[in-house]
């Protein structure tokens, strides 16, 4: 069998081509041929860990520790504008198609979150590879075989899925492609298209006995699974049929029964929602209680987890941390506000009963959002009192006037009206105080503080919470109110 020569960056072991010259007898230089790899399972194994590279952290690994993604879109809005970083770049509308401060190298950025067009490809040739190569290699255990290769498709299937959500149409590569390779010639595919190979790969992972539903061992920790593959499945038709996505074309029946058909599987293998807090004392008893301990405590790994509802999260990094990304306002110790939370996500929250406080239809009467436009069928809001009767996640995440923490051992209330202690502030230049009068809380583990120094989990990809709303999305759309109603009454 004929192997193509290529670089090896993760062990690192360059292939190089030998020139056989009398006249040079050169000493070893640590560069190998691709046949000695293949004869040695650890550096099989080495080489599948390669296809694990460049797994975006998320988080506050972007630049300056801004949740840049959050911060760039409605829901959020920095405290700290003055700086000359990506944010100021994406608010002042200097990105374009070619070069975009969020998406592109940026050498701020950390955790391998920029440069996504680069990154993405190198690992999808890494994956498509591996894949080629595994059924000739050697192995510790013959059942390696089957999920390394189940492994390596799940993880092309993820970074193919990245590619759709930052670029939409890309190229589908079913094999790998010479170096010398004329890419010119390459077109786009449909995302439909792409996202029917997303499920292709995912549905021949499903189907090894050897790739397993859960990991249970920390040394496995972000080792790639069966739920993973659904999850995946499920977001890529999900996008697929979306308007931005569609080109015309009808895929919601077709994203509904892969979402179906992944919750039920999901559930039937041991997922669940988190819907209990294990840690009444630090979490509190509230119905928001368990939402909190969810996303702001690390996934545990056992045979009888603890959470039962994180799919795959990162193995570390893309820590939220307490003191840059919470009540900052200059409380001791903290360093800056961050993306605080905007009124349109504020006003996103419904009251208990379900209902949007806003008219869907027309939900701000101005183009600056300054004159909400109140759902007349609402009978729990009162403007003049907003914070009451909404969502319990609403208090779990946002901030507002009258909330209290715990900071320092000390109880403090919120003060967000002019004059009081956390008042917005618009000097662009102070980045201890939010802009918009809310501050975030859902990632902070409360109590957290400058003596409980408590940072949070590692990002969390996928959960069963959001493939159930993606369940809900798909079933709306294609008619099944039913169903839709059922998934997203679940995840409330």
């Amino acid at each position: 069998m004929k192997f193509q020569r290529l670089l090896w960056i993760i062990l690192p072991l360059a292939l190089f081509f030998n020139n056989c010259a009398d006249v040079l007898d050169m000493a070893p230089d640590g560069n190998m041929q691709m046949d000695e790899v293949l004869s040695d399972p650890n550096k099989v194994e080495a080489l599948l860990n390669s296809c694990y590279n460049n797994i975006p952290q998320k988080g506050f690994t972007y630049w300056f520790y801004e949740n840049l993604p959050i911060a760039a879109s409605d829901d959020a809005y920095t405290s700290y504008e003055a700086a000359d970083d990506p944010i100021t770049g994406i608010y002042s509308d200097a990105n374009s198609a070619s070069s975009h401060h969020m998406r592109d190298a940026y050498d701020g950025h950390g955790g391998g979150n920029n440069d996504y067009w680069i990154r993405s490809w190198q690992q999808i040739r890494l994956c498509t590879q591996f894949i080629e190569l595994i059924d000739e290699s050697a192995v510790n255990r013959e059942t390696d075989r089957g999920r390394f290769k189940a492994e390596a498709r799940v993880l092309r299937a993820f970074f193919y899925m990245e590619l759709i959500k930052w670029f939409g149409k890309v190229p589908i590569l079913e094999a790998t492609v010479p170096f010398d390779a004329d890419f010119s010639t390459m077109t786009r595919s449909s995302v439909y298209d792409v996202a029917k190979f997303i499920a292709s790969d995912c549905d021949a992972a499903l189907t090894e006995p050897n790739l397993p539903w859960r990991i249970d061992h920390q040394d496995d920790a972000m080792r790639v699974t069966k739920a993973l593959a659904l999850a995946l499945k499920t977001k890529a038709m999900l996008f697929a049929a979306s308007p931005l996505h569609n080109e015309g074309e009808d895929h919601w029946e077709e994203a509904y029964t892969t979402a179906k058909d992944a919750v039920a599987k999901l559930k039937a293998n041991g997922y669940e929602l988190f819907t209990k807090t294990t840690q009444p004392a630090v979490y509190g008893t509230g119905p928001g209680a368990a939402l909190r301990q969810l996303v702001s405590q690390n996934a545990d790994y056992s045979a009888t987890p603890r959470d039962k509802e994180t799919i795959f999260q990162i193995r570390s990094g893309g820590l939220f941390v307490w003191h840059i990304g919470y009540i900052g306002s200059n409380m001791p110790n903290t360093y800056k506000c961050g993306a605080s939370p905007t009124q349109e996500l504020v006003d996103a929250f419904e009251t208990i009963d379900g209902q949007p406080i806003l008219n869907l239809e027309k939900p701000y009467l101005d183009e600056k959002h300054l004159q909400p436009n109140y759902n007349a069928s609402n009978t729990l809001y009162d403007p003049n009192n907003p914070y009451a009767n909404r969502d319990p996640r609403f208090d779990e995440t946002v901030l507002h006037n009258g909330s209290t923490i715990v900071f320092d051992s000390k109880t403090v209330e919120i003060e967000t009206f002019i004059g009081g202690a956390h008042a917005p502030n618009f000097d662009i230049t102070d980045k201890s105080f939010s802009r918009a009068g809310y501050y975030p809380t859902k990632m902070v583990t409360p109590g957290a503080s400058g003596n409980n120094q408590i940072n949070s989990s590692n990002w969390k990809y996928y959960r069963l919470g959001e493939t159930l709303l993606d369940l809900a999305e798909a079933a709306a759309e294609a008619g099944h109110l039913n169903d839709a109603r059922a998934a997203a009454n679940e995840v409330r």
